[in-house]
């Protein structure tokens, strides 16, 4: 087992989740509400890895944050270096490619509420974030465990983004997906057979709770 490896994958899976839920928590709530033009056009874009193959996200990510475009010789002024083949490159291409998998089920739990609820806090004297806190969030506490349990197991599955924008770098960005490819290159299956058994405990697992969870809150209703 490269335990190097795992460390870095469920430190990338948490960082990614902990991030995208704050991030996609306004951005649920907005399309939750809107019914503009924009709101389609936002969906799409945020939906557009679930159908891109990782490669072609990893790629344009790859140029992107490079010395070729504006956007990277920015960061590199900003940092000193570009963001490519680094841990935080690395995290960034793991929000974009499971931003779906955080937005999707928020949106759900919060176009489901009913509005005269959260109306007749409103008129009642409660501000917008008093009627988030006291009713929206816990209406929806479910489908943020499903959010956050998605994206995590999502990030531990990654492959093709990681590769194209972090590479193969020890310890910096050698997830537990590209350790499996590097084993099975070196025709190291037994080594290949464990990583790969840890992944599956840790998605069946993540699975179990996802379905749990739900089952429970249907029988609360």
């Amino acid at each position: 087992m490269d335990f190097a490896a795992l460390g870095l994958t469920l430190r990338l899976a948490t960082l990614t989740t902990a991030l995208l839920l704050l991030l996609s928590t306004p951005l649920a709530v907005w399309i939750s509400r809107s019914h503009s033009l924009s709101r389609r056009i936002v969906q799409s874009v945020i939906a557009l890895p679930l159908v891109l193959p990782p490669t072609v996200l990893g790629f344009y990510l790859l140029v992107g944050l490079g010395p070729t475009t504006a956007l990277g010789r920015t960061l590199i002024t900003l940092i000193g270096h570009p963001l490519t083949f680094t841990f935080w490159g690395l995290l960034l291409g793991s929000m974009i490619y499971s931003l779906p998998f955080a937005v999707q089920p928020l949106v759900v739990a919060f176009t489901s509420i009913d509005p005269a609820i959260t109306d007749v806090a409103s008129t009642l004297g409660a501000s917008p974030w008093t009627v988030f806190r006291r009713i929206t969030l816990p209406l929806s506490r479910a489908s943020f465990l499903t959010a956050a349990v998605l994206t995590f197991a999502h990030t531990v599955g990654e492959f093709g983004v990681v590769l194209m924008i972090g590479g193969d770098i020890p310890g910096v960005t050698r997830t537990l997906s590209i350790s499996i490819y590097d084993q099975v290159q070196e025709l190291r299956y037994t080594a290949a057979n464990i990583t790969a058994a840890t992944l599956l405990i840790l998605s069946f697992a993540a699975l179990l709770i996802v379905y749990g969870r739900n089952q429970r809150s249907a029988k609360l209703v």
